[in-house]
């Protein structure tokens, strides 16, 4: 359906782009329905089969996933034992075949109390703090939806009211979908030619999530049909276009726009935007308000080893990969062991003759030997006849992800020994070591250089399905942990002097994330530069707004990026509440703009560095790009993912002034 706003059988709205009326009867035998249930994990399955039946006596109390921390791998079930798995798989044979001799095939929204039914169940009582923010992911409670709870027509119906967004990535998308919904005018400029972001941009050989799949979507668009269980960049790709088609903001995008800079008007109360459009004509338009979701992972980093530049062959960095390269046959080098190297590698291993990886640091990984599935055949059967399944399969995933291993990067202050932060941090140290020592028994040369020598949790840690480790001992493999002292023509001099002859380079050396907002230019009030304010250190209120900057709001800002917990997608949304209630303010109160304090900011600052400086990414033995160039942790939200929602929730005008 194209419209986000559904009604349904109780006459609420559900704020899901995917929403379904109806799902496919059952027909299956017992036998079959036992079968799907022995294969499923069982707590969404539970909460989908009692939302459906209406029975919510089969959520027993001795039935609830128990859900241990989780250390390095979750367990099954959310840790259910043997006999409650038996007995809850029993309950749901029952309800299943319901459904079935019921022919039910649609399921309506949730009250309050079942919410909470629910709630308390699937989370093992987690503690209330987080039910208001976990019902924002529960299609079936539209109460609590991101959606605003103001329309432009409500608040200022006469007044003239433009949103300029920059960026049509998925933080872009989500704030176009939000502005929509308030029925404020806006257009979204995006200087490649499609939406997506980084998944229009990235399409080198290998690209996929590392993240769950169901988990990697928008609140307000719970697909439920994903092919695989990490999909493939161009799967995802294609959600985002999906996306936009069905929220209805694609002719509010103007493709193949870049825009150059902002420029506070203090006498007019708007910005001018210059741009170039395709062609290379210069453009202006003014804004009431501006919004940039550009995001973190756009210019690409590259190596400032010698002779950059000099290579006489093909050179090409991860984002920027072009289609036609051929790889077969040729002597390849990639540079980098992070995130983009760790999928490349193994997808052209095969086909190269020969491969050099030049690795800086190895990176630790948690071991997911389904990293390449497809999804199970359960989840495909359950998604087309059990009601709303999908969105409960999303929900127990984005739920694990919450606060995930969060507890496993704390610091604790009384502990010495080096190489960890804490007893729990060594222990997952020691228990990932194990898993590379198992890895690499037949070659202890190899295990010595991929054993990673920073703290566990430092920097995000990759997949790990044991393709890696086969890709680095195969024969036309080489390793080079030495560095790279020069670039030819021929190739690159390693740190010992060797020259390895090459005929592509693959740059995987990431991007500069710290650079917030770079190249595009900001003038702010009193002719301030955005850039020179921040000096290279850049902080934002709740990652999203900086004094001197009226009305201007960053989507996916300073210090909102996630390591061992939380999601991109909820910290785009809620921060995109905190937005929305702003622009609100604005038109209720007829201002021109808002203008946060700066001493908000200072105070909001201090602390967020000081609970940074307590995380094993904070750590002053530990060098990432989340990091910026003083040492400060200018990427990573260090809090409970529920303290960013209360942040959200509502601004609190005391924090800014206002420009009449």
């Amino acid at each position: 359906m194209s419209e986000s706003l559904i009604e349904t059988a109780t006459t609420k709205q559900v704020d899901d782009l995917y929403w379904r009326e109806n799902y496919s009867a059952i027909t299956e035998s017992d036998e079959q329905l036992r079968q799907i249930v022995a294969s499923t994990e069982l707590p969404p399955l539970m909460v989908a089969l009692a939302a459906a039946t209406g029975d919510y006596s089969i959520l027993r109390d001795e039935l609830r996933p128990p859900q241990p921390p989780v250390d390095t791998v979750g367990q099954p079930h959310g840790g259910m034992d043997a006999a409650a798995q038996e007995a809850a798989r029993e309950l749901a044979f029952e309800a299943l075949r319901k459904i079935r001799d019921e022919k039910i095939t649609s399921v309506g929204t949730l009250d309050d109390e079942q919410a909470t039914t629910i709630l308390d169940w699937i989370t093992n009582q987690a503690t209330s703090d987080y039910h208001e923010m976990l019902k924002h992911d529960m299609a079936l409670v539209p109460e609590v939806s991101g959606a605003p709870n103001f329309t432009k027509d409500q608040v200022a119906p006469t007044r003239d009211f433009t949103v300029a967004v920059i960026g049509s990535g998925v933080a872009g998308m989500a704030a176009a979908y939000r502005l929509k919904q308030a029925g404020i005018d806006y257009t979204v400029f995006e200087k490649g030619h499609d939406v997506g972001g980084t998944w229009w941009k990235n399409t080198y050989p290998g690209v996929r999530l590392d993240t769950p799949n169901y988990a990697y979507s928008f609140s307000f668009a719970q697909r439920d049909d994903w092919p695989q269980q990490f999909s493939e960049g161009a799967e995802i790709h294609k959600y985002t276009r999906d996306v936009a088609e069905r929220a209805g903001i694609t002719q509010n995008i103007q493709i193949g726009t870049e825009v150059l800079s902002a420029t506070w008007d203090e006498e007019d109360g708007r910005w001018v935007l210059s741009m170039v459009v395709d062609g290379g004509q210069v453009q202006e338009r003014r804004f009431n308000a501006v919004l940039t979701a550009v995001g973190q992972l756009d210019r690409p980093k590259f190596p400032d080893t010698p002779g950059h530049g000099k290579f006489a062959g093909i050179h090409v960095h991860s984002a920027e990969w072009k289609p036609g390269i051929e790889l077969k046959g040729k002597k390849v080098a990639v540079i980098g062991t992070g995130a983009s190297a760790y999928q490349i590698v193994p997808a052209i291993v095969d086909e190269v003759a020969e491969l050099k990886v030049f690795q800086r640091s190895s990176p630790w990984m948690l071991p997911t030997p389904f990293y390449y599935e497809d999804m199970p055949e359960s989840v495909t059967w359950l998604v087309e006849h059990l009601p709303q399944y999908g969105q409960w399969l999303r929900f127990w995933q984005h739920w694990l992800g919450v606060e995930g291993r969060q507890h496993t990067t704390a610091a604790d202050p009384n502990w010495t020994k080096e190489g960890s932060v804490s007893a729990i941090n060594e222990r997952v140290r020691q228990q990932l070591t194990e898993m590379l020592k198992e890895q690499y028994a037949d070659r202890p040369d190899l295990l010595a250089k991929v054993t990673p020598d920073y703290i566990v949790g430092g920097k995000r840690m990759l997949r790990d399905n044991g393709v890696w480790a086969k890709s680095l001992k195969k024969p036309q493999t080489t390793l080079v942990t030495s560095g790279m002292s020069e670039m030819t023509e021929a190739g690159i001099i390693d740190g010992e002097g060797t020259l390895h002859e090459l005929d592509v380079i693959i740059y995987a050396t990431g991007f500069q994330a710290s650079e917030f907002l770079e190249p595009l230019r900001i003038t702010g009030r009193n002719g301030q530069d955005l850039h020179e304010y921040w000096g290279g250190n850049a902080t934002a209120y709740a990652g999203a707004t900086v004094p001197g900057f009226p009305n201007l709001f960053i989507v996916s800002g300073p210090n909102t990026g996630h390591v061992v917990n939380g999601s991109l997608f909820s910290m785009i949304e809620y921060g995109l509440t905190y937005i929305l209630d702003a622009l609100n303010i604005v038109l209720e109160k007829d201002l021109k703009a808002l203008d946060l304090k700066q001493d908000v900011l200072d105070e909001f600052v201090a602390d967020l560095d000081a609970a940074n400086a307590q995380k094993a990414w904070g750590h002053p033995d530990v060098h990432t790009w989340y990091k910026n160039k003083f040492g400060r942790v200018s990427q990573i939200w260090p809090y409970p993912i529920v303290e960013y929602w209360n942040i959200t929730r509502a601004v609190d005008q005391s924090q800014y002034t206002e420009i009449r």
